[in-house]
């Protein structure tokens, strides 16, 4: 008997108990949606981060003072530390390190910024006019620091979208005073609305010059300094050319870390990797108790028709047969659930943005076909056994079984 007609004949068998055929290929039809679902969630996290690291800008390079790993990840604030950064360090990279496009101070605060009986405590950067055009964020309204603002230490601010709308409204900002950690603050410019960037609003921030921000926290340590590769290719030139500069300027010691866009996304990518892996495993256990339903019923099923199989052995069904006939029949049940399964878990992971945009989605080829192809894999193996069973029945002994 071949291939065809063993189908067929499966088939024939499992419309004859549709219920419980459909109850069967429920546990597959669960398990694989499961298995699309959640790595279609950790498929689009991984897509979300990688979109957002290359939304920040591109070819970055974060100087951050104080030597620890550079393994990559983000790193908590050492301003405070005995190693510090200064400006006249930025402005050394910049001048000698020809692969540098562009080397930004950074100094971090925050504070609150009041306008009448109106304030809101934010995150205050104090930074050069290279800023936006090394993290891709740019002024709408007005103008952002400008080179004159930091040689003058000019109390000038820029707002952020969030920061303006709490404060202004719908009112005009420009050339408004505020106060920030009370000093006066003239308002120069607003920036354009950014929204949340890996759970941070970067819309509720405001913008001063580096040397006013130093003033007005009395430091001369900066957070960081923000560099940025000409070209990709050079991002090692452009490290290896910071190193010496900083180097010679701190007494030959590599007091400092640098740390790469790259190395930032490809930690982020191995950490997302594991995950999409365990939410991955977490679903494939749903679908290994789907497998381990087909057998529990297609044993009942053998042994609610063994006289049909001692019939068909009398009338010279073989034992590879019967083998292929109810092996047919559980591959039939997993492979129907695994396209339905498919179906569900891709309409839902679809969906959910629709409805919760915060859970980005991705379903990917090869995730659709490791659960198609698992799910079919499930049913050869929890199909073996009852169809060994069904093969071995002695005919004579299944004829007489009532």
């Amino acid at each position: 008997m071949n291939a065809l007609e063993s189908s067929r004949i499966a088939v024939v068998a499992l419309r004859a108990n549709p219920g419980r055929s459909a109850l069967t290929m429920l546990g597959v039809i669960i398990g694989v949606a499961a298995v699309i679902l959640l790595v279609s969630i950790g498929e689009g996290a991984r897509a979300y981060i990688e979109k957002e690291l290359t939304g920040i800008g591109t070819n970055l390079l974060a100087i951050q003072p104080g030597k620890t790993s550079t393994a990559g990840g983000f790193h908590p604030p050492q301003a405070g530390s005995v190693h510090k950064l200064t400006f006249e360090d930025a402005k050394a990279i910049k001048r000698r390190a020809y692969a540098v496009s562009d080397a930004v101070p950074v100094v971090l605060g925050s504070g609150k910024v009041k306008v009448g009986n109106l304030s809101r405590d934010t995150m205050i950067i104090g930074t050069t006019p290279e800023f936006p055009r090394v993290r891709n964020l740019f002024v709408e309204i007005g103008d952002f620091v400008t080179q004159a603002d930091v040689d003058t230490r000019s109390k000038v601010v820029v707002l952020g979208r969030t920061v303006y709308r709490e404060l202004f409204g719908d009112r005009p900002a420009l050339g408004a005073r505020v106060t920030i950690a009370d000093a006066k603050f003239r308002v120069v410019g607003i920036m354009q609305a950014k929204g949340m960037t890996l759970g941070f609003d970067i819309d509720d921030i405001v913008f001063i010059p580096a040397t006013a921000a130093m003033e007005l926290y009395d430091t001369d340590a900066l957070h960081e300094i923000l560099a940025a590769a000409g070209r990709a290719e050079e991002t090692d030139l452009a490290i290896r050319q910071i190193k010496d500069v900083l180097i010679k300027r701190h007494a030959g010691k590599e007091d400092f870390t640098i740390i790469t866009q790259r190395a930032m996304m490809s930690t982020m990518d191995t950490i997302l990797t594991i995950l999409t892996g365990v939410l991955g495993g977490i679903a494939g256990i749903s679908l290994v108790v789907g497998g381990i339903g087909i057998m529990n019923i297609m044993l009942v099923s053998v042994k609610e028709r063994t006289r049909e199989i001692g019939i068909r052995k009398a009338v010279g069904a073989r034992r590879i047969d019967i083998l292929q006939q109810f092996l047919f029949e559980a591959v039939i049940l997993s492979l129907i659930g695994g396209i339905i399964g498919i179906i569900v878990g891709g309409g839902i992971a679809y969906s959910i943005p629709l409805f919760y945009s915060a859970i980005p989605t991705r379903v990917s080829l090869w995730s659709v076909t490791l659960a198609f192809f698992f799910s079919v894999a499930v049913g050869v193996f929890f199909g073996v056994e009852p169809a060994r069973r069904a093969a071995r029945l002695d005919p004579i002994e299944a004829l007489r079984y009532e």
